[in-house]
C-alpha cells in the first residue's frame, strides 16, 4: 500500500496591494450607468464560493437573486474547489473581467502523492498508485528549483479550455484526446515553509493561466510516486483576498441573498480606480 504523503502548496500574489474594504465602505456613493450601485444592482461582488458548487451555479444564483441577465466571473474554480470566486454583475461591471482577469492568484492546496487520476484532482478515477518512499529537505528544494520561474505548461485535458468552441472536457468524456500547445506561465516563488512526515508547505507566486492541478501532477512526476490535487482554496485573486468575500452559502438562503450583496458590493467606479492603481504601480 502506498503511503500517502499531502503537500500544501500556498500560491501568493502579486498583482496589487490595495485595500478593497475601503473602496466597500463607498459603495453606494459611486453612479453605475447613471444609477446608484444599490439601486440598479450592478457591482462587483467577491465572493467564497463553497466545496461542492460550480462557478456557473453561483452566476446563476446572482442573476436570480439581483434580477440581471448579465452577470459573469473572472475565473472558474472547479466543484470540489473552494475561495475567492470574483462576480460581475451588468454589463458594465462584466466589461472589466478581461483586466481583473490578468492578475495573478492565490491558492492554498493539497497534494496527495501516490496517487494519480485521470483528472489530475479528486473527482477523477484512480488510474495508478506508487510506493512514495522517503521525501528528504534536499528531494523538495531540488524540485522547488525546477520548477520556479518561466516554463511552458500544457493544459489538462479535463479543462473548460476552448477547443473548436467546445470545452476540453467534452472530447476526454468522450474519449476524444486533444492536446493543446503548451503556454507559458511564470512561478514568480516556490519556497518550502516546513516538511514532517505528511505534508510539505510551500509558498508559491504565479501568473494567471496556471494549472494548480496540472503543477500537483508535475511535481509528483519529478518526485517518482506521482500525485493528484485533493483539495485548493483560491484566497486571492487579482487585489481581491478572501477575508474580503461574502460567505457564498449564504447567498442559497433567500430571505438574506440580496442584502448580503448590497453589503458586498463594489461599484464599477471603484474598481477601476483599483485597476489604475495597480497599472500605475507596474
Amino acid at each position: 500500500m502506498a503511503r500517502e504523503i499531502r503537500v500544501i502548496l500556498v500560491v501568493m500574489t502579486t498583482f496589487a496591494s490595495d485595500n478593497t474594504q475601503d473602496l466597500q465602505q463607498g459603495k453606494s456613493s459611486h453612479p453605475v450607468s447613471g444609477k446608484s450601485a444599490a439601486s440598479s444592482g450592478e457591482g462587483v461582488f467577491p465572493v467564497c464560493k463553497p466545496e461542492g458548487v460550480s462557478s456557473f451555479r453561483m452566476v446563476q444564483l446572482v442573476r436570480r437573486i439581483l434580477g440581471i441577465k448579465k452577470v459573469g466571473h473572472t475565473g472558474t474554480l472547479d466543484p470540489f474547489a473552494s475561495g475567492v470566486l470574483i462576480l460581475c454583475a451588468g454589463r458594465p461591471a462584466t466589461r472589466l473581467i478581461p483586466r481583473l482577469m490578468a492578475g495573478d492568484k492565490e491558492y492554498e492546496a493539497t497534494l496527495q502523492l501516490g496517487v494519480i487520476t485521470e483528472t489530475q484532482d479528486p473527482e477523477g478515477r484512480v488510474v495508478e498508485t506508487r510506493p512514495v518512499g522517503d521525501i528528504s529537505q534536499r528531494d523538495i528544494a531540488e524540485c522547488l528549483v525546477h520548477f520556479t520561474g518561466e516554463q511552458m505548461q500544457t493544459p489538462p485535458a479535463y479543462s473548460a479550455l476552448k477547443h473548436l468552441g467546445k470545452p476540453l472536457y467534452h472530447y476526454a468524456r468522450k474519449g476524444i484526446k486533444v492536446i493543446k500547445e503548451p503556454r507559458l506561465i511564470i512561478i514568480k516563488e516556490l519556497q518550502c515553509l516546513g516538511l514532517d512526515r505528511e505534508t510539505v508547505r510551500l509558498k508559491v507566486t504565479c501568473t494567471k493561466g496556471t494549472y494548480i492541478r496540472t503543477l500537483a501532477a508535475d511535481i509528483g512526476e519529478f518526485l517518482g510516486c506521482g500525485a493528484h490535487l485533493s483539495k485548493l482554496q483560491r484566497t486571492r485573486n487579482g487585489f481581491f483576498s478572501l477575508a474580503e468575500t461574502l460567505p457564498g452559502e449564504e447567498l442559497f438562503t433567500g430571505e438574506t441573498g440580496r442584502s448580503l450583496l448590497d453589503s458586498h458590493r463594489i461599484t464599477v467606479e471603484a474598481v477601476k480606480e483599483l485597476l489604475a492603481g495597480s497599472s500605475d504601480n507596474n
